[in-house]
C-alpha cells in the first residue's frame, strides 16, 4: 500500500516515529516536500519527491502524476488542511479540512466555539494594512498577541497596553510582511494538554501533561510532566469544544487552561504532539502509537481497547538558551537508566552554531525524556541528570 507523507523540515516524529512505524507496516511511503535535499540527507532511502506541499493543488497534481495513493498523511501543523483535502479529493479516509482549518486558523477556532455555545473568548484580527489604535483601544488588558496561524509559541506575547500592543505588533510585521496577528483575552490558569487518538468513530483519551511556560511576557514551554488522567470534568468540556470544532480522526494535541474548575481551549493543534513528546508517549504507554496513527489514514478502524498503561511517570526538559550567541559547549546524545528511570537526551542544536535569542521553543538546545515508575523519582532523576551538565553560549 502506498502512503504519501507531507512534511516541511524532516522532525524527529517523522524519522524515529511514522517512518519505522509505516516500514513494520510494510508501506511503500513517498515523502512530498518544499526541501526534498534536506530529507534526502537524513533519510535517502526514502522516495523523495519536491512538492509545494503549502499549496494543495500541487500536492493533488504531484500524487495524481506519480502513483494512485492508499493514504496522505501528515504531522505538520502547517500541512493539516493541505493534506484533508488531498485525502478528500483521492476519496481517503482523512481529517475533515474544514475541522483542520478551524484548528490551525486561531481567529476562525474562536469564531467556530463561539457560535457553537462552548466558549466566547473576546478576540480580534490585526492586518499589516488595517487600523490597528481602534482595537487596541478595545481590547481587555493584559491580552496576548499571536500569529493567526502560528506554532511554538513563535511571536506570542503578553502585552499590558494599547501602546505595547501597537508597538509589538509593528515589530512583528516587520519580520512578517503580509502576516494576519490575532489579539485575545489572556485566559488565566495552569496550562494543560489533552492527547486523543480516533477514528471517526472511536475516541481514545490518551492522557496529558501538565506543562511549565517562561516568566512573562513570553510563553515558552520549559516542562513537561505526564498526567495520566485529567479529571472527567475537565476532559468532558474539553471534547465538548473539540466537538464544535469537528475533531474527532487521527491524532489531536489540545492545549488549554485550568482556572477555578473551567477548561477553556489555548490552542488546537489537529496531529500528535511534537517536540519528541510523542516518542515519549509512546514508550510510556506501551502501545504502537504511530501504527495506529496510519492505520486510522490507510482506513483501519481502532481496537475499542488500545492496552494503554497507566501506571508510568514521565518528565520532559528543554534547556534553553538564555542569551544569543554561539553554542561552545553541550553535552551529547546519551541515554541510561538511573534508580529505574530512562533517560534520554537529545541536542537540538549543534555546538558550533550561532543563533538569535527568539523567546519561543527555536531557543531549545536539547530535551530530556524521562520515563519511570513514579513521579518524585523521576523528577529527582531528571534535575539530578541536567545540574550535572553544561551548556555555555559565548555572545
Amino acid at each position: 500500500m502506498r502512503l504519501y507523507l507531507l512534511a516541511l523540515n524532516p522532525t524527529d516524529s517523522v524519522t524515529e516515529g511514522f517512518l519505522p512505524a509505516a516500514t513494520r507496516l510494510g508501506l511503500d511511503v513517498t515523502v512530498l516536500t518544499d526541501q526534498p535535499d534536506a530529507h534526502r540527507a537524513v533519510y535517502p532511502d526514502v522516495k523523495t519527491l519536491e512538492c509545494d506541499v503549502r499549496d494543495f493543488r500541487a500536492v493533488v497534481t504531484r500524487i495524481s502524476t506519480h502513483h494512485r495513493p492508499d493514504a496522505v498523511f501528515s504531522n505538520s501543523d502547517h500541512l493539516q488542511t493541505q493534506a484533508a483535502l488531498a485525502a478528500d479529493y483521492f476519496g481517503l479516509p482523512g481529517k475533515d479540512w474544514r475541522a483542520a482549518l478551524a484548528c490551525k486558523d486561531k481567529a476562525e477556532m474562536r469564531r467556530r466555539l463561539a457560535a457553537a455555545g462552548v466558549d466566547t473568548v473576546w478576540s480580534a484580527e490585526l492586518t499589516e494594512s488595517g487600523p490597528i489604535e481602534p482595537i487596541a483601544q478595545a481590547a481587555p488588558y493584559p491580552c496576548v498577541l499571536k500569529p493567526r496561524e502560528g506554532v511554538a509559541s513563535e511571536d506570542v506575547v503578553l502585552v499590558g497596553s494599547a501602546e505595547e500592543l501597537e508597538s509589538h505588533a509593528g515589530e512583528i510585521f516587520s519580520r512578517r510582511p503580509g502576516a494576519v496577528l490575532v489579539v485575545e483575552e489572556y485566559l488565566p490558569g495552569e496550562l494543560y494538554t489533552l492527547e486523543t487518538l480516533g477514528d471517526g468513530n472511536v475516541r481514545h483519551v490518551l492522557g496529558g501533561f501538565h506543562t511549565d511556560v517562561s516568566a512573562p511576557p513570553y510563553f515558552i514551554e520549559e516542562r513537561l510532566v505526564f498526567v495520566p488522567a485529567h479529571p472527567e470534568p475537565v476532559v468532558a468540556q474539553i471534547l465538548a469544544q473539540l466537538d464544535a470544532l469537528g475533531v474527532g480522526f487521527g491524532a489531536c494535541h489540545t492545549e488549554f487552561v485550568v482556572h477555578e474548575g473551567r477548561a477553556r481551549i489555548i490552542e488546537v493543534n489537529y496531529r500528535a504532539i511534537g517536540d519528541q513528546v510523542d516518542l515519549l508517549l509512546a514508550r510510556l504507554l506501551e502501545i504502537p502509537l504511530f501504527e495506529h496513527i496510519l492505520r486510522t489514514h490507510l482506513g483501519e478502524p481502532l481496537p475499542t481497547d488500545l492496552g494503554v498503561r497507566r501506571d508510568g511517570a514521565a518528565r520532559l526538559e528543554y534547556p534553553c538558551a538564555d542569551r544569543a550567541g554561539t553554542l561552545t559547549s553541550a553535552p551529547p546524545a546519551g541515554e541510561l537508566t538511573v534508580d529505574g528511570v530512562h533517560l534520554t537526551y537529545r541536542p537540538l542544536r549543534a555546538v558550533g552554531e550561532r543563533h538569535e535569542l527568539y523567546r519561543t521553543n527555536r531557543d531549545y538546545v536539547g530535551v530530556l525524556r524521562a520515563t519511570g515508575a513514579d513521579q518524585p523519582t523521576v523528577d529527582r532523576v531528571s534535575a539530578e541528570f541536567l545540574a550535572a551538565q553544561r551548556w555555555e553560549v559565548q555572545p
